[in-house]
């Protein structure tokens, strides 16, 4: 009989779903969130976004997040109408990143003019918005004998919904097209408040009491290693933490996880939790042995 997989997953708002992905998935689970995510209510930025949307000085509108979409709403609404906020954003081209903010949205019946393809990253988001500016391009030009605007983002005015930090790679692509980037924050990131679950999974996985350790999102990995590095442990968890599968949702929080010197072994064919859990608790058996002898 093969051996149960131990999981280490630092999932945080979604805990006891990965537990309940990763148990059925035949693994035996440790969940240790890592992260929470605090409002930052209706901050000087918030107001601004606002009243550039009165004042039609917006040409375009990206949502990154679900909970981020939220988030902006909800501090809008604490000084003007949900049902203004929405009229004013219908008056923008409106891009989402993935399938939450989407969501979101649709349950508003709010217009959406582009989502981004998987994986979601911002490469995507910038493909995605030069389709919706060379759609209407080619609509003025259907409609007016006079040149159409340019498709490369010179003159749009961009605001874009941040989530936990500023998407500086978007913002540089965005302004080396052209484009005026106002960028919106609506939460920050931080530490749980109880930090012992994952002062315990440090401790598990420098014990070789951990055999695939999930990562869904970047930011993760960052606030273990604060917590491992507060602990004085980084450079043993992270040389714990290369002897086990590490499986990332996709490429943005590969390329984090790999700057902070882990290597990555396995991402889903699709950058969703459940593909995340299924696909590499079943990968992980063949590539365990290869990971213990790193």
């Amino acid at each position: 009989m093969s051996q149960t997989l131990r999981v280490l997953c630092f999932e945080s708002r979604k805990g006891d779903e990965m537990r309940s992905l990763i148990e059925r998935s035949g693994g035996c689970a440790t969940i240790a969130p890592a992260m929470k995510e605090v409002p930052l209510g209706m901050t000087d930025e918030i107001r601004e976004f606002y009243e550039r949307l009165r004042a039609e000085t917006l040409d375009l509108l990206i949502f990154l997040t679900g909970v981020g979409t939220e988030s902006l709403a909800n501090a809008i609404a604490t000084v003007h109408s949900r049902e203004q906020f929405l009229d004013l954003m219908q008056q923008c081209k409106i891009v989402v990143r993935g399938p939450k903010p989407f969501a979101v949205l649709r349950k508003w019946n709010v217009r959406i003019d582009a989502r981004a393809a998987e994986p979601n990253t911002w490469h995507e988001v910038v493909k995605s918005v030069l389709e919706v500016v060379d759609s209407e391009a080619r609509a003025e030009n259907d409609t007016s004998t006079q040149s159409p605007r340019n498709p490369r983002l010179q003159g749009f005015r961009i605001a874009v919904q941040e989530y936990g930090q500023p998407s500086s790679e978007l913002y540089s692509e965005l302004h080396h097209l052209g484009a005026e980037v106002l960028p919106v924050p609506v939460y920050k990131w931080a530490l749980p408040d109880d930090t012992s679950p994952i002062e315990a999974a440090i401790a598990a996985t420098i014990r070789s009491e951990v055999d695939v350790v999930l990562f869904t999102t970047a930011q993760h990995m960052v606030h273990v290693l604060e917590i491992a590095e507060q602990l004085g442990r980084k450079e043993e968890w992270l040389a714990s933490a290369r002897r086990c599968v590490i499986a990332s949702i996709g490429p943005t929080a590969s390329e984090r996880i790999v700057e902070c010197g882990l290597p990555v072994d396995f991402e889903p064919t699709h950058p969703h939790m459940g593909h995340l859990v299924r696909e590499s608790l079943l990968a992980a058996p063949q590539l365990l042995e290869s990971c213990r002898a790193r």
